[in-house]
């Protein structure tokens, strides 16, 4: 019975080489950029369709960790946005 148990830690252990391993936690693929990746997509505040990939349904604008954006390209969603809110393209909120 001891054999079995030692078998099988030992299985899971030679499975995984990673040190940090944790069943409960996969590790996540880093997200890129999609204005890097897309070369041809230029951000423009008047353009709404767009930026509400980058906005919740409650209006605000979504974090880099969430976008996937590079901080570069993280401030010009901001600024396009906070454009676009200015001249009614985009709500400040959504009720």
């Amino acid at each position: 019975m001891a054999d079995k148990k030692q078998n099988r830690k030992n299985n899971r252990n030679n499975n995984n080489n990673d040190e940090d391993f944790n069943p409960k936690f996969r590790k996540q693929r880093k997200k890129v950029c999609p204005l890097c990746s897309d070369k041809n997509l230029v951000l423009d505040y008047k353009n709404g369709e767009q930026l509400k990939k980058f906005v919740n349904e409650k209006g605000k604008i979504l974090p880099r960790r969430a976008t996937g954006a590079c901080a570069k390209h993280q401030r010009d969603i901001t600024l396009s946005v906070k454009r676009a809110r200015h001249i009614a393209v985009l709500p400040y909120t959504q009720i």
